[in-house]
């Protein structure tokens, strides 16, 4: 279905035409136009952000098949699903396939009948497949889920490493690497592994502002966990613990409280799994309880809040698995059970490990995690922060912005902190620091002389947490920062200077005992405005009978967010019903007929008093 032409307008066209999209999303049309160009591209974009869209349109107007490289059958399932609804010719290529259906696909690639092939990395850079492809027309080469090319990244995969030998492979096609996760170290890993040095880096913002973040120091979880569900009753959601066991209690737990709950991971059978999986994707679950095994490339838009029962070992799983709620836009909810007694535990694991490299980097990562879980400044500043992105203001959608904790005056406490780190040449992490600071006696002070710094021992009127709890707010708020790549060293920036000099003051927030924030309705999608929820629940039902009859996901006929602006501006013929966002020409020509005779019903059941007390 290669689309003429490449102009805007012909990319607009696309966008309405297959997508029922009236816009494009930030850097999503300069990313495609790359593409289209034969230019190479690096896109950094947050869950949920639009990445598939980036190459997928692509491949609609260039000659040949677009591979695009997944580590996950889920995902690939999901989006050939969705291309195929929207009247693309879409396949994947795995495992997991017969072999009538998989000599099926391989017939349409080599017929040129395919838009897009999805295909994990080991049977791509396989001798006999990169052979079947060197004739082929080959509209572009997409790396999905980039950062598990990286030792850097929080999900490493040593098959993703040989993908850097597409480039000698395909020296013409242009590659896009997309990630929603990846420090600056491991951007610059990506980039090397892959080739990339010199293609456009496309970094999209990592806010997702439909998401409130909470951290509630763990006390009785399960009553925590009880609470927060009398809140979404009847809401799709995913809990995550870090433990086979736990998982299973928490899930056995929920089901005796009447909730429509179930446990997945690895230790169940693949048929328990699948079925799981597909329930919660048909909505006939409303809660999973998983290990971080679930959810890797679900594309299941209402899932309204994700649980973390446990910490997570770093801040790249957490956004990763956070980010799975809210993938529509509308209002979400991230809680996450901070326990001390967790990190020692995932301490003591990392620490286990006979890999002194990666060792580093996994302690790092987890005290980042550690760092945003104990944090007194917004959540989202110090999300956004480990990712490279400032945020200047506070983001009123979090537990520290909706429940401030108490300030103090930290100017000369900030100062003594500074110096020491500067004292001590920059070379030091954030432990040996605090030992200098409190005046410590120990066998690596006296080998480096660090007592006779001018800075020895005059932090000494403060504990260890307490000088934890500064510097992390003076990394979170930008005058610090610790060097993955050199051992997670403390540095000054450039913002550290004017405080070091006495030029301006600076309040931070005292250490407490964290209490639930204030309750306040999260946030709606942005322009949504108030619409019929009575109507919403209609075409919700109607949704789900299509669904069940097409064997398919109800997000695959419509989402929750063209469903909400079907039912605050309630369309009433096919031009009023393609100005909704998510209704291109395939899905109008095959649903149109029927949701608008639902509207159509619902108005004129309106107008004689049927819905009566219903807001319209």
């Amino acid at each position: 279905m290669t689309e003429p032409g490449s102009a805007p307008e012909q990319l607009h066209a696309t966008l309405r035409r297959v997508y029922g999209f009236h816009q494009f999303r930030p850097n999503q049309q300069e990313i495609i136009e790359d593409l289209i160009g034969g230019r190479d591209a690096f896109v950094l974009m947050p869950t949920g952000g639009g990445k598939s869209l980036c190459y997928q349109l692509p491949a609609l107007h260039r000659k040949g098949v677009a591979i695009v490289v997944s580590p996950l059958i889920s995902l690939m399932k999901d989006q050939v699903d969705a291309m195929q609804a929207s009247g693309v010719a879409a396949a994947f290529y795995n495992s997991s396939m017969a072999a009538e259906k998989a000599r099926s696909v391989l017939a349409q690639l080599h017929a040129g009948e395919l838009d897009l092939l999805y295909i994990a990395p080991e049977r791509l850079m396989t001798p006999g497949f990169l052979a079947r492809l060197a004739d082929m027309d080959i509209a572009l080469l997409a790396i999905d889920e980039a950062h598990c090319v990286s030792q850097w990244g929080h999900d490493f995969r040593p098959e993703y490493v040989q993908l850097g030998k597409l480039r000698q492979h395909f020296p013409g096609v242009p590659l896009v690497a997309l990630t929603a996760t990846a420090d600056p170290a491991t951007r610059e890993d990506i980039a090397a592994v892959l080739g990339l040095q010199a293609a456009q880096q496309y970094m999209t913002s990592f806010d997702r502002p439909n998401i409130r973040y909470t951290v509630l120091e763990k006390h009785k979880p399960f009553e925590q966990l009880q609470r927060f569900f009398a809140a979404h009753a009847g809401e799709a959601g995913i809990v995550y613990a870090l433990s086979r066991k736990r998982v299973d209690e928490t899930a056995g737990r929920l089901q005796a409280l009447g909730v429509r709950a179930e446990a997945y991971h690895a230790g169940l059978p693949a048929a328990h799994r699948a079925r799981v999986q597909e329930q919660f994707l048909r909505d006939e679950l409303d809660v999973v309880v998983a290990t971080v095994a679930f959810g890797m490339g679900i594309d299941k838009p209402n899932v309204r809040f994700v649980v973390h029962y446990d910490v997570p070992k770093n801040i790249e799983g957490y956004y990763q698995e956070t980010g799975r709620a809210g993938r529509d836009g509308m209002a979400a909810e991230a809680l996450l059970l901070y326990g001390a007694q967790d990190v020692m535990t995932a301490r003591r694991l990392v620490e286990n490990s006979d890999n002194p490299a990666q060792r580093r980097i996994e302690l790092h990562k987890l005290n980042a995690m550690t760092g945003f879980a104990e944090s007194l400044t917004c959540r989202r500043r110090v999300l956004l922060g480990y990712f490279g992105e400032p945020l200047f203001q506070e983001c009123g959608n979090c537990d520290v912005c909706l429940d401030p904790p108490q300030r103090y005056d930290a100017t000369e406490d900030s100062r003594k902190a500074l110096s020491c780190v500067y004292r001590v040449g920059q070379r030091f992490g954030m432990k040996h620091v605090i030992d200098v600071l409190r005046g410590a006696d120990n066998e690596r002070i006296r080998s480096l002389n660090h007592s006779a710094l001018s800075t020895y021992g005059i932090g000494a009127d403060k504990s260890d947490q307490e000088w934890v709890s500064l510097i992390r707010q003076l990394i979170h708020h930008g005058y610090l920062l610790q060097d993955i790549a050199d051992y997670s060293v403390l540095k000054l920036t450039a913002e550290a200077r004017p405080l070091l000099r006495g030029e301006h003051k600076l309040e931070l927030a005292r250490p407490r005992i964290r209490a639930a924030a204030k309750k306040k309705a999260p946030r709606a999608a942005a322009g949504q405005g108030p619409y019929d929820e009575a109507l919403f629940d209609e075409l919700r039902q109607l949704r789900k009978r299509i669904a069940d009859i097409q064997g398919v996901p109800p997000y695959i006929v419509f989402g929750d967010a063209t469903l909400v602006q079907m039912a605050r501006d309630k369309p009433l013929d096919d031009e009023q019903l393609l100005s909704i966002s998510g209704v291109g020409q395939a899905k109008l020509e095959k649903y149109g007929a029927e949701f608008l005779d639902a509207i159509a019903d619902w108005c004129a059941g309106a107008a004689n008093g049927d819905h009566f007390g219903v807001p319209g």
